[in-house]
């Protein structure tokens, strides 16, 4: 598979605190990319790099044959749209301006708002379902109806890359699962997806791509069916399970051992 995103031998780090260090990672164009681990391991870092947030102090990140770090900003935004872990919108802006805003990156002194513009800023918030949201100021809103606001903005900004650290955060378990249903729809349309997750499950039944991240490295990447085993799982989050076909979609499910495997019925049946 060809890559028009990749890290190549990138250290990366805040201050003098190594995250990760001769770092090589390949984004498959067309990919529903996942990149899953435990805390504090360096995933939300990567995705990082990957957007030009995090500049790395040695290696290089490549967008399109380029280092990114070379791209115009402008130019870096028309190719990628971002959604980081947390974002804060301006006091007293409302809903349709907010999502407005991803259309920045395609606005010049020769090109004002237009109705393309116009289409884009509907389309994603009929896609995210906040249009009857639009003359809402952001900051009253829940935190659920805010991220659902904030993936509008990256998804008017009609990038063939999309990447978002977490995007489930905030999310009641039935948003959660549309807003990856819509996720997998734009990549069965052609753009290019990377998202952090935390439910591992989420991520098998919805990745193409699947990176497991620990300690800031590259533990295992491939398609999840191809990767995802009990001594992964235990290796990269320290969790005993077992893997079963998901009952809906055939991809691998995790299931938890724990060490307390037992419902409450039948604990109280023992200790009788």
């Amino acid at each position: 598979m060809t890559q028009r995103l990749y890290v190549e031998s990138v250290t990366l780090r805040y201050d003098q605190r190594t995250i990760s260090t001769d770092l090589t990672v390949a984004i498959p164009d067309g990919s529903f990319t996942v990149i899953v681990g435990p805390n504090a391991c360096g995933k939300s870092t990567l995705l990082r790099a990957l957007s030009r947030l995090l500049q790395p102090a040695s290696g290089r990140v490549v967008l399109d044959g380029s280092s990114i770090g070379d791209l115009p900003a402008r130019e870096v935004a028309r190719r990628l749209g971002l959604l980081p872990q947390s974002s804060i919108a301006p006091d007293g802006i409302t809903v349709a301006d907010l999502v407005a805003r991803g259309r920045y990156p395609h606005q010049s002194f020769l090109r004002q708002w237009s109705q393309a513009d116009e289409a884009a800023v509907a389309s994603a918030m009929e896609a995210t379902r906040v249009t009857e949201l639009a003359d809402r100021l952001v900051d009253e809103l829940s935190g659920g109806q805010r991220q659902r606001v904030w993936i509008a903005m990256v998804l008017a900004q009609e990038t063939p890359i999309l990447l978002l650290d977490e995007p489930t955060t905030f999310l009641d378990i039935a948003h959660q699962i549309e807003l990856l249903d819509l996720l997998a729809d734009l990549n069965r349309q052609g753009r290019t997806v990377v998202a952090v997750l935390h439910d591992l499950n989420h991520a098998c039944r919805y990745a193409s791509h699947l990176v497991a991240v620990r300690e800031g490295a590259i533990v295992a990447q491939g398609a999840p069916s191809g990767i995802v085993s009990e001594r992964l799982v235990e290796q990269v989050f320290g969790l005993a399970c077992m893997i079963i076909p998901d009952p809906v979609s055939g991809t691998p499910m995790i299931v938890p051992k724990g060490r307390h495997g037992m419902n409450g019925t039948n604990r109280a049946e023992t200790a009788t």
